[in-house]
């Protein structure tokens, strides 16, 4: 069998969903969007249905890379002195930390602009696990037992979360009925449009942010101190993005831009890049035991210099907190953070002493804890993925985000409204202070990648801070050390945390290194060695990311599921039958 396609998400469910699409004639965008909706269904304690969906898409027909920012702003009512007056210098938990929701517009515009199919032709596997239910596996079962106060807080989301009072355990099936009502009004209004497959969908879009479903969310809002209005939601626009292109080891790497983290994806890797492999890649010890990371496949002898890496990553995040914001706010221009002299510059300050908290936007970040379990032991309560390239080579990248465990539940609706603002300040006169209509700085950002002008990459990962650290290390092990794909992904990882956390309170933990602790024991030496203080995570451990990739290198079509979380991968054949796609990954 010829393998046409691939498909990487962080559930069974998505993945199946994008095959069905896949095998009925639909492109990536179509099989991308069912499966993104999809997780907003059964990762519901990762994903909203109304969150955020920053979405990066190729078109073989055109070469074009485009991307949609799917992130909402601030509503209009949103007053930063008013915040920090009533609570402080960060957005507290529930209703208040709502910003616009983005993802069914996102989802619909990549549709209209993009895909061939119908809102109802893509949601339909969404629907289901809605209505009738999904089985609950053991990452959503322990994430809701180990937040379970959180989710007790608030009466509109325990009744979900905590069916019967408690959280759910694992081979129960988890029931959404009024998400499923949701889905469906959508499905409606498509289908009483009159009209072609454009106004379908326009029609579809309209249920949520002017009808019955927009009606409900600004009613909750008004009676319970929420910021939403009826104008902030018909008002809002997806809005097209340029992408930042970095020729990485001879691959072309489109990141997203400064309005998420693809700006600092995009820096890291302009600065490893600058540096040569020489800089990245040192020879392993041979001291007996498992001492080296490489495979078979290539890079035999040789292993990633993590230091080095670690030290470029927390320069990266000490600009980001100084220079990166919705650049319609920023002071200077988002490409100044890729100048080859600026780049140089920042290379030139690491050393080979762990710095604990670079310069410029580390040093005037308090650091210490809030009070709040840091984040690198707590993991990163958010996001999943969907990677896939179709037959004609189209690729779509998806990372599609927003908890439930930190907001309310809007009755009736099954809707956790996007709670990123617990990625703004209210602090009046901070560079991601919040304001009406601007953006959070979100930590999601999908990439794609080409080589020789073809397609050959997409990828993302849930983390937070962790995200990008975990794609550079992918990208590393399979161009520096010629690791497969497979094996690339599940190497050991590390992260640094010396830098103010995206998410409130915004902690900062100065010369604080992980590892998963399957990392060769000489690698550890050596980090101690150079000055880093360090933790160990279990080996594969869920926090430190959960790679989706898919990836075409000649007559090669691969997909993999990272085996830290609960994703699943396939690939197969245009317009195969059921089961001949091969599938895997992780069955929760």
């Amino acid at each position: 069998m010829t393998e046409t396609w691939a498909v990487a998400s962080g559930h069974p469910v998505a993945t199946r969903a994008a095959e069905r699409v896949l095998r009925l004639g639909g492109n990536a965008v179509d099989a991308g969007v069912a499966a993104g909706l999809a997780l907003g269904v059964v990762q519901p304690d990762l994903v909203s249905i109304a969150g955020v969906a920053p979405i990066i898409m190729y078109d073989a027909s055109t070469g074009e890379v485009t991307s949609q920012d799917g992130v909402g702003g601030w509503p209009a009512a949103a007053d930063v002195c008013v915040m920090q007056r009533d609570h402080g210098n960060h957005v507290p938990e529930g209703i208040l930390r709502s910003v616009i929701p983005a993802a069914p517009a996102s989802w619909i515009k990549a549709l209209a602009e993009k895909g061939t199919m119908r809102f109802g032709d893509v949601v339909e596997d969404a629907i289901r696990a809605a209505r009738d239910g999904f089985e609950v596996y053991p990452l959503f079962a322990d994430f809701i037992a180990s937040r379970e106060r959180k989710y007790a807080r608030f009466p509109s989301t325990a009744e979900i979360f905590l069916p019967g009072g408690k959280p759910p355990k694992v081979g129960e099936t988890f029931v959404q009925r009024d998400l499923a009502w949701t889905l469906e009004q959508m499905v409606a209004a498509e289908t009483a449009a009159i009209g072609d497959r454009l106004v379908g969908l326009a029609a579809a879009r309209a249920a949520f942010y002017e009808g019955p479903i927009a009606e409900r969310i600004v009613a909750f809002h008004s009676e319970n101190g929420g910021l939403l209005t009826a104008r902030d939601l018909k008002n809002y626009r997806v809005r097209d993005e340029p992408t930042l292109a970095v020729t990485f080891r001879g691959v072309q790497v489109h990141c997203c831009g400064a309005w998420c983290q693809g700006i600092s994806m995009a820096q890291a890797l302009a600065m490893i890049e600058a540096a040569g492999k020489n800089a990245t890649v040192k020879p392993a010890a041979r001291t007996g035991g498992n001492t080296d990371t490489d495979s078979d496949t290539g890079g035999q002898g040789r292993q990633l210099d993590l230091h080095f890496i670690l030290e470029v990553l927390k320069r990266v995040f000490a600009d980001r907190e100084a220079y990166v914001t919705d650049p319609d706010f920023m002071k200077i221009a988002p490409e100044a953070l890729l100048d080859s002299a600026f780049i140089m510059s920042r290379l030139a300050t690491i050393g080979e002493r762990s710095d604990p908290l670079p310069l410029p936007g580390c040093a005037s970040a308090a650091s210490g804890a809030s009070g709040e379990p840091p984040v690198y032991r707590e993991g990163c309560a958010d996001t999943s993925h969907v990677s896939v390239i179709d037959a004609e080579g189209n690729i779509f990248s998806a990372t599609p985000s927003d908890p439930s465990y930190d907001t309310l539940v809007i009755p009736g609706t099954g809707l956790s409204i996007s709670s990123r603002g617990s990625q703004s300040r209210s602090i009046p006169g901070h560079l991601n202070a919040l304001a009406p209509g601007k953006r959070p700085r979100l930590t999601p950002n999908p990439i794609l990648a080409l080589k020789d002008g073809k397609p050959w990459l997409a990828m993302g990962t849930p983390g937070g801070d962790v995200q990008v650290q975990a794609m550079i290390q992918v990208l590393l092990n399979m161009l520096d050390l010629g690791h497969s794909p497979q094996q690339a992904v599940a190497a050991p990882r590390v992260a640094t945390y010396a830098f103010p956390g995206s998410f409130a309170p915004h902690d900062v933990h100065p010369n604080q290194v992980l590892y998963e602790d399957d990392l060769p024991r000489d690698q550890v030496t050596a980090l101690a060695a150079h000055g880093h203080d360090l933790e160990a995570w279990p080996p594969l451990t869920w926090k430190a990311g959960g790679i989706c990739l898919a990836l075409r290198d000649g007559t090669n079509t691969i997909a993999v599921a990272d085996p830290r979380r609960a994703g699943t991968s396939a690939v197969g054949s245009e317009n195969t039958g059921p089961g001949a796609a091969t599938r895997k990954g992780v069955t929760p």
